[in-house]
């Protein structure tokens, strides 16, 4: 069964706005929690401009799921605060310091060194390691000669091709998500997936182990409510 984990970045950035602890980021991760998410992802930047570091540290002895940080791990600190506080999951994205949002994912056999050193790293630590990467079974391919755990499939492509046609939108998700099985990956994804795309996908790629979802949860949450906007993606997630 596919696990619903909940990026909280955009929690915390409305709380940034503002300044003070309105809303209380911590208590946003134990409520969704609460309200059934599987899990708990952060993706804190250098600039601290929405998680801030300090948030991972409260949070991490708190989630009784699984805790996901997600970052650039050629920043030194991202890659320290990772082996303190000892996340259940890391999730090695390769996103500019400067960048609104994830845009690529590695290109992994340019970068195969960089990457096995990583996952070796992590791995002493007991934490499950995840490649974020595009479409592209030889990204998949490469990810596993690394020595990762899973990869996270880049569903942007994904979720702009969706509402024309969905078969054709699926199809190189589907053929790197067969790759990555085959390398004896797990899978996970993420990326603008929303209550409209989300069934599709799971139901065309039915081993994905996690979907990581923020910005489209949350912007739901505004109208619906967070624990009702929760059980819909769940109920996605299920549908047959």
């Amino acid at each position: 069964m596919t696990r619903l984990s909940v990026n909280i970045n955009k929690i915390a950035t409305l709380r940034n706005a503002r300044g003070g602890n309105i809303p209380d980021v911590t208590r946003a991760a134990l409520d969704c929690e609460a309200f059934g998410a599987e899990g708990i992802t952060v993706h804190p930047r250098p600039d601290e401009r929405h998680i801030r570091y300090a948030d991972v540290r409260e949070i991490r002895p708190l989630v009784k799921t699984e805790f996901n940080i997600e970052g650039n791990p050629t920043v030194d600190s991202f890659v320290d605060l990772v082996l303190e506080v000892v996340p259940d999951q890391v999730t090695l994205v390769p996103d500019g310091h400067s960048a609104l949002t994830s845009n690529a994912g590695w290109n992994t056999l340019d970068n195969k060194n960089l990457l096995a050193d990583l996952c070796r790293t992590f791995q002493a630590k007991g934490i499950r390691t995840s490649i974020f990467i595009d479409p592209d079974s030889r990204m998949a391919e490469g990810a596993a000669v690394c020595g990762a755990d899973r990869v996270e499939l880049y569903t942007a492509a994904y979720a702009a091709g969706y509402p024309a046609n969905p078969q054709l939108a699926i199809d190189p998700y589907l053929a790197a998500a067969q790759a990555a099985r085959a390398c004896g990956l797990g899978l996970n994804a993420g990326h603008d997936l929303s209550l409209e795309n989300l069934a599709w996908f799971v139901q065309n790629i039915p081993w994905t182990a996690e979907v990581s979802i923020g910005h489209a949860l949350i912007s739901d949450a505004l109208y619906m409510g967070l624990e009702r906007t929760i059980q819909a993606y769940l109920g996605e997630i299920r549908k047959k």
